[in-house]
């Protein structure tokens, strides 16, 4: 296993030294010991990238060249699908099932913008006179560094990856410190597979406390792509608006699941449960927040907590294990310290609220599938993203009121609406402030649909053509095929 920083074409140790071990969530064995990277590695990556835009040939690359290289890395995936997989259980305790679905959907990604690569290029414009040709074209942004997060590592790697070299730019890519493992095989498949000029993709691996600032403020970065919390992508923002970067940024949410009275219910409860204790809730779309119509509140919880005990907790890698652990002890605390909070504010505990009693799963971060009922839109434990298997119900009267309550938040990633009357379902769907609605389902995406937030989520897309075109320029070339004199003095 290839544990090393990948710079300028090159595997090499930090350059302090540092080292990290990886701990599984499951039962907080080491895994893994890798790299620590830090300021001056992530320096080091940026200034190779930048060379590789500057003078290499990756920018002058055809597009549809370009696409070919992006789409050979979808088939790595696929060749090597098995031990991605793997990896991805070992990193973030999830089951494997889950992380297969997961590598299908990468690969997914790298062979749409493998399509789009030499379909976007530009445009011929009208212009107002035969004797002139106007076009407007679009070119690679240049040195792009992408941080990603420790839910989706590679998947969310890949939304970034994808577009940025299909687009012709070169890439400093760092996964979180906590689940490295994925991100890591795919540098090194591509660094032995294929014939990528040196710079083009670099991989720094660290804390983003130390390696941070040179992605996000160096002037020879162009654009910062970055998922994770809201915290730090306003310092993101600061950081990059000192030489005015362009930047994306993917902050997660608090997402409204609405279920109105007309609905099988057995249906909505069905998928409210994959909502939010997918992954032990640790999606930045989950629908952590569950509002009812009242007509059909206290059937809908019922169900909900009844079907509970299926969710089997454990190993990723044993069959019929629906959910890991959550990532690490300090995230584990978080969301304790959130159910004592929803526990505060008066919000009832109809189910879980604690760690798991079964010895087996004592070394892991484990912690149970918890339901609060009794909430009100005021509450912090329905206002503040607990990034885990926590759920909180609220009640509402009619379509005015659910509408009223969904948008009251900072967030705006997802939502969904369950209703059997089309019309409703369409004004829900366009009353709610979020970059994605679904209508009588939850969390499906693909890769040709554009996915981000409103407000306080971020901005930017990824994924579908706008997600291609956050990583290109806009430039008009006007071309004058008869001049003369501008007869203006």
């Amino acid at each position: 296993m290839t544990t090393k920083l990948y710079l300028d074409g090159a595997w090499t140790d930090a350059g302090a030294g540092g080292t990290r071990d990886v701990i599984s969530p499951h039962d907080q064995r080491v895994i893994a010991t890798v790299a620590e990277g830090d300021a001056d590695d992530a320096t080091t990556a940026v200034l190779a990238a930048r060379r590789a835009f500057d003078t290499g040939p990756w920018r002058t690359t055809t597009a549809k060249a370009r696409g070919e290289v992006v789409r050979a890395i979808g088939d790595l995936v696929v060749e090597h699908l098995d031990e991605f997989a793997r990896r991805e259980t070992l990193d973030t305790g999830k089951p494997l099932a889950d992380s297969v679905t997961d590598m299908h959907d990468i690969a997914s990604v790298f062979h749409y913008y493998a399509g789009v690569a030499d379909a976007h290029g530009g445009r011929v414009v009208d212009a107002p006179s035969p004797d002139v040709v106007s076009r407007v074209q679009r070119e690679p942004v240049g040195v792009c560094t992408q941080i990603s997060p420790w839910n989706y590592p590679l998947l969310q790697a890949s939304w970034k990856l994808a577009p940025a070299l299909a687009a012709g730019n070169t890439v400093v890519v760092k996964p979180s410190e906590q689940t490295p493992l994925t991100t890591l095989y795919l540098v090194e498949l591509i660094d032995e597979h294929l014939d990528l000029p040196p710079g083009v993709v670099n991989l720094v691996l660290g804390a983003g406390a130390a390696v941070g600032q040179p992605l996000t403020s160096h002037p020879a970065v162009d654009l910062v792509s970055f998922t994770g919390g809201v915290a730090t992508g306003r310092r993101i923002m600061a950081e990059a608006a000192a030489t005015v970067k362009k930047i994306a940024l993917e902050l997660g949410g608090k997402n409204p699941n609405i279920v109105f009275a007309d609905v099988d219910l057995d249906v909505a409860a069905d998928h409210a449960l994959t909502a939010v204790f997918l992954h032990a809730g640790q999606v930045c779309s989950a629908g952590a927040r569950l509002l009812v119509q009242d007509e059909v509140h206290d059937a809908l919880v019922q169900r909900i907590v009844d079907r509970l005990p299926e969710i089997t907790l454990g190993d990723g890698f044993v069959d019929g294990v629906r959910s890991g652990p959550l990532i690490s002890a300090e995230h584990r605390d978080k969301v304790e310290s959130y159910v004592a909070i929803g526990l505060e504010e008066g919000a009832n505990l109809a189910a879980g609220g604690s760690r798991p009693d079964d010895p087996a799963l004592a070394d892991g971060f484990y912690y149970l599938p918890t339901v609060f009922t009794d909430c009100t839109s005021k509450m912090r434990i329905v206002q503040e993203e607990v990034f885990g298997p926590v759920l909180t119900v609220e009640r509402f009267r009619d379509e005015e009121q659910a509408v009223a309550l969904a948008n009251d938040t900072i967030y705006g990633l997802a939502a969904a609406v369950w209703t059997d009357d089309v019309s409703r379902a369409q004004r829900v769907a366009n009353a709610l402030r979020c970059g994605t609605v679904w209508i009588n389902d939850f969390h499906p995406y693909f890769p040709q649909a554009e996915w981000g937030g409103y407000k306080q989520s971020g901005f930017g897309r990824e994924l579908g053509v706008a997600g291609f075109e956050e990583y290109t320029e806009t430039k008009h070339v006007y071309q004058n095929l008869r001049p003369g004199s501008a007869g203006w003095l």
